[in-house]
């Protein structure tokens, strides 16, 4: 199938004619730009049908196309406009080809599973999607619909492993003293949302999140076989996961998204929004992580809290607030602080450290071990979420 070639009037157009001549084309893209270009009609510049509207012109000629040529440069199109090109190209299904780079849209694997195969993908790392996927299979639980999510992550099992929804504490320490990771999300997600989970592996990560390598596609096989309700796939950091889903929903994580958000956002019928988000779509929904506890408090207890990142749990009041989870030098001297403090329970996520330091600490204290759970909160997100899930169905 022929190509989309990009061009700009900051290249005389007899060069752009030259580099156009012989090439099999579905269409050309004027990208802008006015240097080099003399008074007239485009068409008569360049001999041939010429697009002045590049991301409606691109989506409209794509089905024709199997990739873009770019033959544009800067200063119409920088090394930041040219990565959302790409994404947009990427997402369309094409091929994106310009000097020295060539991207290839990810390839997706089929799973044989005839119910609603959802996913959850982000912007980023940690931009909530553990939160969102388990919540959004708690949702389906509830509804009777009996989810197995699958999660891939950099400290996934070599071999897809499932986690029961009867997961507790003393099975992940006894994956800690085995030497596993037993913070890794699909994990968190067992004991959070009460659901049976997948643990997978991933390796790397393209602009476009495709992992260089993954064991997703036999974790898909391992859940499908359990002949569950729906299936619910958790991206990992950028990452997507590399199997056919029928909806896709993407947490824009706070901050400035990068060039190739674009391209997880056009994946997704629907796009969460975080605070802090920036640029989110017209059509986003907002939301937040309320982080609580998963169980009630003993009144009056002493309170040791560590986190990745939240300050604060609602209607905790800690004797030690630690936002060191994730960085375990500085971790230590907290653990140390809440010994000194004589805490009674250490409240923690379930993430990083919480179990091969954090809860083996506390048993060694005789302090009791809580999980907070990151619940996402927003106008319309639980009806939105399961309205996604039947439109699957």
């Amino acid at each position: 199938m022929p190509a989309i070639a990009l061009i700009d009037g900051e290249h005389h157009p007899a060069a752009v004619r030259d580099a156009l001549a012989g090439l099999e084309l579905a269409g050309v893209i004027f990208c802008g730009g006015e240097e080099k270009l003399p008074p007239g009609p485009l068409e008569e510049h360049y001999g041939l049908p010429v697009e002045t509207d590049p991301e409606p012109a691109l989506r409209r000629l794509a089905p024709a196309a199997d990739a873009v040529l770019d033959l544009a440069d800067e200063p119409v199109l920088p090394a930041s406009a040219k990565l959302r090109v790409a994404a947009l190209a990427l997402s369309l299904g094409l091929r994106y080809e310009a000097p020295g780079v060539l991207l290839e849209p990810p390839r997706y694997e089929p799973v044989a599973f005839a119910g609603p195969k959802l996913a959850v993908i982000g912007t980023g790392k940690r931009t909530g999607k553990t939160a969102v996927a388990g919540h959004w299979a708690r949702l389906l639980d509830e509804l009777g619909a009996d989810p197995v999510v699958v999660c891939m992550g950099r400290g996934g099992p070599a071999k897809p492993q499932l986690a029961g929804a009867d997961t507790d504490l003393e099975g992940l320490l006894r994956i800690a003293d085995a030497g596993g990771h037993a913070a890794s999300d699909f994990l968190e997600d067992a004991v959070v949302a009460g659901v049976r989970t997948v643990g997978c592996r991933r390796v790397g990560g393209g602009f476009a999140g495709a992992p260089a390598e993954s064991n997703v596609p036999a974790g898909a096989a391992l859940a499908a076989s359990l002949e569950p309700g729906a299936l619910v796939f958790e991206g990992s950091g950028a990452c997507v996961p590399p199997v056919e889903v029928d909806r896709t929903v993407c947490v824009l994580g706070a901050g400035a998204p990068e060039p190739f958000a674009e391209y997880r956002v056009a994946r997704a019928q629907l796009v969460l929004a975080a605070p802090g988000a920036q640029a989110p779509p017209a059509d986003a929904l907002p939301f937040e992580l309320r982080p609580e506890p998963l169980e009630p408090l003993p009144d009056g207890a002493r309170v040791a809290l560590f986190t990745t990142g939240a300050p604060s749990v609602a209607g905790v009041e800690p004797r030690v607030s630690s936002t060191n989870l994730a960085r375990r030098g500085a971790l230590a001297a907290d653990l140390e602080r809440a010994g000194r403090e004589g805490c009674e329970v250490y409240l923690t996520e379930l993430k990083a450290a919480a179990i091969d330091t954090v809860a083996r600490l506390a048993r060694r204290a005789g302090a009791r071990v809580v999980f907070v759970r990151n619940r996402p909160a927003g106008d319309g997100l639980d009806d939105a979420l399961v309205n996604l899930y039947r439109d699957a169905g």
